[in-house]
Order: structure tokens, then C-alpha cells, then sequence
């Protein structure tokens, strides 16, 4: 137990103090300190080894950031449009065209007459300059295509004026008169391996003729998407025929092949370049479209549609002359376009 005595210290004479004695009988006092002590000791062992365990659970842990429930259906459902992608490829094409609005146009109308090895100029002059051998004409083709030209039908003239497709850039249309044999079978494959279509001026009192291609023949150009024009059924000067013969010529043609083609047949061909404002006018009442001359000249207009110029090709015209014949090219403008096959290009220039 604690008691309070006085007692005087010997340092400070004159000074004196109460302290704190301990008796023997304080000996449970003592116990009680260091019961104390010892408690003291073992709480700081705790807080420090719940430092220790807190620790290492807090190294332990992912340190990376916590993304919002939000964020996750995000993730989850993103992927989806790219998985039905990989179903499905997609195909970007550019292309150059002629603009809408032009009232008059810069195409190149070819005129061929035989596709064969030429005659002797010297035995048969005019069925010399009437033909271009097959190599001459695959070389041509192959500068064309080689050089951009894009090979058109008058249908497509057609739905130009009309707005409904520009025309392609280089614009050039091929015409073969006559409906010669070599006509389907030397020009056409020649045109077939290079994705190229044409214009065949048939004669239609000829067809199935020696010499001359077969209706079935006619029926498969037609099908590929060559066009089939008229050119009289039998290749009358147009320019003497009195009024009844001249309907007869223009007029049985017509018929003739579109009963054969199952469409309407709407463009023709002079034969040998002659007419005149009778056949003009004529021409016009039965329902042609248009009609080609042999004079040259590569602008075209609808006010002059029955008397469209053309570009002769020649046996035994250089490649330099052919080049210089087809004259300048019209302006283009490009137009992009995504689809999911890959562009046609037979398809694109084929008349639907």
C-alpha cells in the first residue's frame, strides 16, 4: 500500500519533501505493472502483425483498374458486327465516268467490215480496205483495253441522256457491218477473251447465207451482249429506192430481227453510207433510234441521232493512224462504290 511520511533530505538543509515510499507489503502493486507491461507488449504484437497480414494481402491483390459493369457488356458485345464481317468479304472499286450533263458526246464509232486476212490489193482493192486481218484486230483490241478504253453499246448511250448510268471513261463503241461469218467466228472470240462488246449491223435477208452468220448465231451474240442492229434486209441503196421499196427495207429488217432477238431492235446502219432526207425521214417513222453513216467524225448529239458519224478501220492501217483516229476523251469524274461480290466488269458494261 502507498503512504506519505515526512523526511528530510540531507542535499537541502532547511527543505523539506513528501515522496512516495514502498513498503513490503506493496509487493502486489508491483505484479500489477507488470501484468500491464505485459498486455501492453502483446497488443502492439497484434497491430503489428495485422500490418504484417494486411500487407501482404494488399500485394497480393490485382493492382489493374476496376472496369464498370458498363464498360464490360461493351467489350462483350462489340465484337459481334465483326464476327458476321468475317462471313462476308466486302469489294471496293473506283471508277472514272463521264458526268451527266454533257448535250454532246466524244465516242469513237468503229466500223469493221470483214475480220479475215485481206485480200491481194491488187486483185480485189476493195476487199482489201474492207478488211483487217485477225492479228491487226487483236492488236488493236489490245491497245484499247491496254489504255482504258471501255467498249459501250448505243443502249448505253441511251440511258445516258436518259440520267440513268454515266458512261464509263473512254467511251468507244465497235460496229462490224454486214453479218459476215467472220463475224462470230473471228471478231467475236476476239472480243470475248477481252471482256469487250460490240455493235453487228445484220443484214437480215442474208442471214443464214454462205458467207454470213446463222439466226442461231445471231441469237448467241445477242445473248453474250453484243447488240444486233439492222441494216436492210438486203443491203439496198436507201438513197434510190422509191418510198414503198425504202419502208420495206427499213421496216422488214426490224421486224425480222426482233422476232428473232425477243427485244426491240432500234438502231441502224446506212448501208454503204448512202441516204438521204428522204431516208432520213424514213427512218425515223420506223421507229429507229438512231442511224450510222461512213463519213467521219467522233461528236455525237440526239439532234443528229440518224446521222452519227463513224471512224472507218481500214486493211492495212497502221497502229498509229488507228490511235489518232479515236481523237480526244472527255472529261471524268470517279465515283466510289462498296459491294459484297467483286465488280463485273463484263457485268458493268453490258446493257441489263
Amino acid at each position: 500500500m502507498k503512504s506519505s511520511v515526512p523526511v528530510t533530505t540531507s542535499r537541502v538543509a532547511g527543505f523539506t519533501s513528501t515522496a512516495t515510499v514502498l513498503r513490503a507489503a506493496a509487493v502486489g502493486t508491483i505484479n500489477d505493472l507488470k501484468l500491464w507491461l505485459v498486455r501492453v507488449a502483446v497488443g502492439h504484437l497484434l497491430a503489428l502483425l495485422l500490418v504484417v497480414v494486411g500487407a501482404g494481402y494488399v500485394l497480393q491483390a490485382d493492382d489493374s483498374p476496376v472496369v464498370p459493369k458498363a464498360a464490360s457488356r461493351t467489350i462483350e458485345y462489340a465484337p459481334a458486327p465483326f464476327e458476321t464481317a468475317r462471313d462476308r468479304e466486302y469489294f471496293v472499286s473506283h471508277r472514272a465516268v463521264v458526268p451527266f450533263g454533257r448535250a454532246t458526246l466524244e465516242v469513237p464509232i468503229l466500223m469493221y467490215h470483214y475480220i479475215r486476212v485481206p485480200p491481194s490489193p491488187r486483185t480485189d482493192i476493195v476487199g482489201y480496205n474492207l478488211s483487217v486481218s485477225p492479228q491487226v484486230f487483236n492488236a488493236q483490241m489490245d491497245w484499247l483495253a491496254a489504255h482504258g478504253y471501255h467498249p459501250i453499246t448505243f443502249n448505253d448511250i441511251r440511258r445516258y441522256w436518259e440520267r440513268v448510268a454515266p458512261l464509263p471513261s473512254k467511251p468507244v463503241i465497235i460496229t462490224l457491218d454486214d453479218g459476215y461469218l467472220d463475224l462470230y467466228t473471228t471478231a467475236f472470240p476476239i472480243l470475248l477473251s477481252h471482256a469487250f462488246t460490240a455493235v453487228a449491223y445484220i443484214v437480215s435477208g442474208f442471214v443464214g447465207e454462205k458467207g454470213y452468220v446463222t439466226a442461231g448465231e445471231v441469237l448467241q451474240l445477242d445473248r453474250y451482249g453484243i447488240e444486233i442492229a439492222a441494216h436492210t434486209v438486203n443491203h439496198a441503196d436507201l438513197a434510190s429506192s422509191p418510198a414503198p421499196w425504202l419502208t420495206y427495207q427499213l421496216v422488214a429488217s426490224r421486224r425480222w430481227l426482233e422476232q428473232l432477238v425477243g427485244h426491240p431492235v432500234i438502231d441502224m446502219a446506212y448501208p454503204s453510207g448512202k441516204y438521204n432526207q428522204q431516208v432520213v425521214l424514213g427512218v425515223g417513222r420506223a421507229g429507229y433510234y438512231s442511224a450510222t453513216t461512213e463519213q467521219y467524225g467522233i461528236f455525237h448529239s440526239q439532234a443528229d441521232r440518224y446521222v452519227w458519224t463513224r471512224v472507218r478501220v481500214a486493211g492495212g492501217e497502221p497502229l498509229n493512224l488507228f490511235i489518232s483516229n479515236l481523237g480526244t476523251s472527255m472529261p471524268t469524274v470517279t465515283i466510289t462504290s462498296i459491294t459484297a461480290q467483286p465488280p463485273d466488269r463484263v457485268a458493268m458494261l453490258l446493257p441489263n
